[in-house]
């Protein structure tokens, strides 16, 4: 007799992993391959972090930490708020996670009901509705437009019925797309008028070409705020985020990380705590990013790649392929197959318009980006 599986498990794949997969295996049989399907730096964690894990090995237990954290590292980022933002946050709303993941998880089992509704404007980071689906909450997906850079709005959101809850990230996954400060100011407020709890993705403030991001703490206390020490401060696998929890939210977080995860990574914990003395260091890698950016910008329309997306922030190009496939994934099969470069299909962030467009990921060297805009422009001609 066949054990139950539980249904919540079927939820679809996070495609670029697959992707991620298919080039590892290309690489494997002695191809090479130029990366620019993931999203992570391709730089390793800055200098004074890794010392700072070193001496942590050497001199301390690394048990378990409290739920939300140790609190010196939640005081450093209460400093942050306050010397980056103006914003005055409580330590005691600041809760440390493992990874933006985590905080997700912690976010909507503390803020939704099973059957509530989410809205998020496609294209968007496909984990956000898969986790959503998983816990038993409805992704209402509402296809952004471009003319306002794909990100929600209230007259998009109020067209999309009944809403328990909003999913925003400037800057966005896939697309760089920013709200300006303004924008993000009107959008908590049409949540707090209409009682909807509006969750605000900021893992990739630092990595700007121009304004800086907003955060939500500026302009809700009700929202929930998500960032993490993987992007900007480029410790993606040290499995480190945080959370700007609500009041009426702290207790039942703290509750759900005792239970679902005890602490965060002790180790990272530590480490992160000299992450904010490298700022020099981590500005290196956001300018190395803005060169790899103007590179790209100017290089693959000369490919074909004509009809991209505002690349405000992040390391992502999205670009709207249409004229030249109707099958994003074929597409991307046949790019990495071809000339060795591996990007993400748009099916991965945009259900019904991703056949459409990909990703292309800009994190890595500069060297990298050159010899792809060198392939595609040749593999297009």
């Amino acid at each position: 007799m066949a054990l139950k599986v539980a249904g919540r498990g079927r939820i679809p794949p996070f495609i670029v992993m697959d992707v991620v997969r298919a080039a590892e295996a290309r690489a494997a049989a002695g191809h090479d391959v130029l990366h620019m399907e993931i999203g992570q730096p391709s730089t390793p964690a800055p200098r004074g972090v890794l010392a700072a894990a070193q001496a942590a090995l050497a001199g301390n237990l690394l048990g378990y930490t409290g739920a939300f954290g140790l609190e010196p590292l939640r005081q450093r980022l209460a400093d942050w708020y306050r010397a980056r933002y103006g914003v005055t946050i409580p330590v005691e709303r600041i809760a440390l996670t493992p990874g933006s993941s985590g905080a997700f998880v912690l976010a909507f089992l503390g803020a939704f009901e099973p059957g509530d509704r989410v809205a998020l404007a496609t294209p968007c980071y496909p984990a956000y509705r898969n986790i959503l689906t998983a816990l038993g909450v409805e992704p209402v997906l509402v296809p952004g437009e471009a003319d306002h850079g794909f990100q929600p709005t209230p007259a998009l959101l109020a067209a999309a019925g009944p809403l328990d809850g909003v999913i925003v990230a400037s800057p966005a996954n896939p697309t760089g797309t920013m709200l300006a400060a303004a924008d993000l100011k009107t959008l908590s407020h049409w949540c707090g008028d209409n009682g909807v709890r509006l969750v605000s993705d900021e893992i990739y403030h630092g990595i700007t070409y121009g304004a800086e991001a907003a955060t939500a703490a500026a302009f809700d206390d009700r929202a929930i705020v998500i960032n993490s020490f993987s992007k900007y401060f480029s410790m993606t696998g040290w499995r480190l985020g945080w959370m700007i929890v609500p009041e009426d939210m702290v207790r039942a977080v703290e509750c759900l990380g005792q239970n679902l995860f005890i602490s965060p990574p002790t180790l990272s914990q530590y480490a992160a705590m000299a992450a904010f003395d490298c700022v020099p260091e981590l500005e290196e890698n956001v300018a190395r990013y803005a060169r790899n950016r103007a590179l790209l910008l100017e290089q693959l329309p000369r490919a074909g790649f004509d009809r991209l997306a505002p690349a405000d922030g992040a390391f992502y190009i999205y670009a709207d392929v249409a004229h030249l496939t109707n099958d994003s994934a074929d597409f991307c099969r046949r790019m990495l197959e071809e000339v060795g470069i591996a990007a993400t299909p748009g099916i991965d962030f945009d259900p019904e318009r991703g056949h459409r467009s990909l990703r292309f990921s800009f994190a890595g060297s500069t060297e990298a980006m050159a010899e792809a805009a060198h392939r595609l422009i040749g593999w297009r001609r």
